[in-house]
């Protein structure tokens, strides 16, 4: 190597050891605000829609802690980008109408426990991951929040020396609260629990002396608040959280915190996102892309959540305490997140997702059903999809006849299971004018769905040699069918005897009559595993396009509600049942209309509003975020249960993905138009759309050329 040589290398290895750390790109209040204007919305709003109704704090990749601010209990995670007053600083969150542990939050001199909020202000708030900060008003105090696993350390910096209190409302968060404690335990802890759907535990210490600890208020009003001695140093407290007892929280605390500062718990958490931010790295693209792809990446690792403490143990369904040798997760957001979330996880963390499959076997050996979230049944495609892509470290049998069981029994995981096996459909009652809140079956969502979870299981069925129920549920996969109407070429609800539900109105939305939280439009597409299926259902493929094109282009008729919002015509961005459909065009010899879909989608749905904060609708635990991901990246996971993606134009000149220690693979676009004209993979082209993933574990470069 010539001097030349040697000093180009120099230069670029320490360019490279000065890189920006991809943490620096992301902006944890990326969602957090709240779109208002009828034309990003879809409709003139009489209240708040939903937001993205993501958290702002502190939190590690999947873990117990998520330590953000609440400025509203009982709205989504907890916290809304257009509030002006802080409650408190919760212990966990999800983005859901749920959790919000364990709120606490400092202040001096007077108040009550009818009036004790501060207001804030953002142009003194900042949030990085693993990392929080806000000066609260009110209390003339600066709040600094940082995490680990399963712990969390808060930072208090007073203006003034004295007068140092912490407010405990315990009777307080975003579920019942039926039980909660707090006591002193020597000069500087304290601990207690709070149950509030689960019970969580905490163990806390302080660096400064505890002077006393007194209830304000009354009872379902009632504060705790915590005095400390005088001193000036800003107040540290640490914080070890379990959801088994007290003891583990403190010895979650001792294993994971204690005797860090919080300068180096907050360095740790920065580098643990960066290592995971770390595995895929993206060339080109503007700022802006870059700082939206890995702020989302990050959005996309926050849930499931960890409920095994340091020592391994953790509750069962049960209520038992046990210990079985892997880490106990929350279940995931089946419904929204099977669709890519999960798959992503798989991707980047795979020990994680073994974890979760372990949790969720060890929930349906309790019950005698592989749990689900919400409606569908879709651990199925997430189960068969992990399996089919090589990942390994569970007992997939006993999987397997859990979600056989789920496939074939009344009273589990699937309503109506019964029904839908005889008559290979599921009906809804003859309703007299229904509303967007009308409740009934959902028939028409479910018995697509359901037909998706067989072929699911109909997988698991062939790898495990179980030809009978292969067959059984492969045939049952083409249920979906039965809910397609001739007359007006979409998915329509039937009665009991067979009947067409009428009147039809294929662009009014329901959240649980006919459709789950959607509309015909939104619903009619659905056959993932079985494309051409759905297109012979048409007279032709351009009556098949023909109906694709008034997807995208009829006009949203105005109906509200709260969790639709984001139109392409009658696509909904903001909610997930139809968020592969833009790909339905590959299907019919014309990907370049899908590219010009996935385009607009990815540069306006997802820094909207006037503080380029929001996204179109619920991220719901990940899956909006993911959803950019994926496509940024050229691939999508259009199938879950099948370990193949569907290829489509990246945002970005290269991507490199790293699969595992040993292998990455290259993604690089040539050009940039919307029209694939050529796929390679390592120098050989591609017949077709789609690549499997055990050939991107090869290593190679995939090579997209537009024209």
């Amino acid at each position: 190597m010539n001097k030349l040589h040697i000093t180009i290398a120099l230069l670029l290895a320490n360019i490279l050891s000065h890189a920006q750390p991809l943490t620096d790109y992301v902006n944890p209040l990326l969602g957090t605000a709240t779109i208002w204007d009828k034309a990003d919305i879809g409709y003139t709003p009489t209240h708040r829609t939903w937001g993205a109704e993501v958290f702002p704090g502190s939190s590690l990749p999947n873990a117990m802690v998520q330590l953000t601010p609440v400025t509203k209990f009982r709205s989504g995670s907890g916290y809304q980008y257009e509030d002006s007053v802080i409650y408190g600083f919760a212990h966990t969150s999800k983005g859901h109408w749920n959790l919000c542990h364990i709120p606490l939050l400092p202040a001096t001199g007077s108040f009550t426990a009818d009036d004790y909020s501060s207001s804030f202000s953002h142009a003194h708030e900042s949030a990085h991951p693993g990392y929080y900060q806000v000066y609260l008003e009110r209390y003339h105090v600066n709040a600094e929040l940082t995490s680990t696993l399963r712990c969390a350390f808060h930072k208090y910096t007073f203006q003034d020396n004295h007068d140092k209190k912490l407010i405990v409302e315990l009777p307080l968060s975003n579920e019942r609260v039926r039980r909660w404690e707090i006591k002193q335990d020597g000069d500087a802890v304290f601990k207690g629990f709070q149950q509030a759907g689960e019970k969580m535990y905490f163990y806390a210490t302080s660096n400064h002396k505890i002077q006393s600890i007194e209830s304000l208020g009354s009872s379902g009003k009632e504060l705790s608040v915590v005095t400390f001695a005088d001193s000036p140093k800003p107040l540290e407290l640490q914080i070890g959280f379990s959801f088994v007892s007290v003891t583990n929280a403190k010895d979650n605390l001792e294993k994971e915190m204690r005797g860090k500062s919080f300068a180096q718990v907050r360095k740790e958490a920065t580098a643990t996102w960066d290592a995971l931010l770390s595995k895929i790295k993206v060339s080109g693209g503007t700022d802006r892309q870059r700082r939206i792809f890995y702020s989302t990446l990050y959005r996309s690792f926050l849930w499931p959540a960890l409920r095994s403490d340091a020592n391994g143990e953790f509750k069962d369904q049960t209520g038992q305490v046990v210990n079985k040798g892997f880490r106990y997760y929350t279940e995931p957001s089946l419904w929204d997140d099977y669709r890519n979330k999960l798959v992503l996880l798989g991707m980047l963390s795979p020990t994680v997702t073994v974890d979760v499959i372990k949790s969720l076997i060890d929930k349906g050996e309790k019950t005698g059903f592989m749990p689900t979230f919400f409606h569908g049944d879709h651990a199925a495609p997430f189960i068969a999809g992990t399996y089919l892509r090589g990942i390994r470290g569970y007992d997939v049998s006993n999987a397997y006849n859990l979600l056989l069981r789920n496939a074939t029994i009344e009273g589990g995981t699937r309503p109506y299971i019964t029904e839908y096996n005889d008559k290979g459909y599921i009906s809804d009652p003859d309703v007299a004018k229904p509303k967007v809140e009308t409740k009934a079956k959902a028939g028409v969502t479910k018995t697509l769905e359901y037909s998706y979870d067989d072929y699911a299981v109909a997988l698991l069925a062939k790898e495990l040699n179980d030809t009978t129920n292969y067959h059984k549920l492969m045939e049952r996969s083409k249920n979906y069918k039965h809910m397609f109407d001739p007359s007006t070429g979409l998915m329509r609800g039937r009665l009991a005897n067979g009947d067409w539900i009428t009147p039809f109105d294929p662009t009014y939305p329901y959240y649980e009559y006919m459709y789950r939280e959607a509309n015909a439009w939104e619903s009619s597409f659905f056959a993932p595993h079985d494309v051409n299926g759905l297109i012979g259902l048409y007279k032709n493929k351009e009556e098949f396009e023909k109906k694709l094109d008034d997807l995208f282009t009829i006009p949203w008729n105005g109906v509200e509600a709260y969790n639709l919002s984001g139109f392409i015509g009658q696509y909904c961005q903001g909610n997930q049942p139809d968020h592969s459909f833009p790909f339905m065009y590959y299907f019919i010899g014309k990907q370049e209309k899908s590219q010009v879909l996935l385009n607009r989608i990815m540069d306006h749905f997802y820094d909207m509003g006037s503080n380029h904060l929001a996204y179109a609708g619920m991220d719901d635990a990940g899956e909006m975020s993911s959803w950019f991901v994926f496509n940024a990246m050229g691939l999508y996971t259009f199938s879950p249960a099948d370990e193949d993606y569907i290829i489509s134009v990246p945002l970005f000149d290269r991507v490199d993905i790293k699969l595992s220690d040993k292998v990455s693979c290259r993604i690089v676009k040539k050009n940039s138009g919307v029209k694939i004209s050529s796929i390679t993979y390592g120098g050989r082209k591609l017949d077709g759309y789609f690549i499997s993933y055990h050939d991107l574990l090869k290593g190679k470069s995939l090579v997209i050329t537009t024209q």
